[in-house]
């Protein structure tokens, strides 16, 4: 059930869970006055998980800036200052697992 933030006339404010179709007056807890539900700030979305990547989402001007950014394809590319970088090495795959003794009785 949804939680919705209540306020009364002597500015009391307090959270009440109920649900969506239940629209009978709330009693503020320590006034006793009839309070008004307040528009709430809401949850921030947040996309989680290996499904969802960093630029998945950026906007079209900045993606093409990205590309015209993406040097000339030369080994190594000139950085401030007049020195070049090299590009890292790629990662090593993972160890192959050991096979396991098969136990024949």
């Amino acid at each position: 059930m949804p939680t919705y933030i209540y306020r009364c006339p002597d500015e009391h404010t307090f959270e009440l869970e109920h649900s969506i179709k239940d629209d009978s007056p709330r009693q503020c807890p320590q006034c006793g006055q009839t309070a008004k539900r307040v528009p709430a700030g809401g949850a921030g979305l947040l996309f989680k998980g290996s499904g969802f990547y960093i630029t998945d989402y950026r906007s079209d001007s900045y993606q093409k800036g990205a590309k015209s950014d993406s040097g000339s394809g030369a080994s190594g590319t000139a950085a401030p200052g007049g020195a070049t970088s090299k590009p890292a090495p790629a990662a090593s795959p993972p160890p192959a697992p050991k096979p396991k003794p098969s136990s024949d009785a």
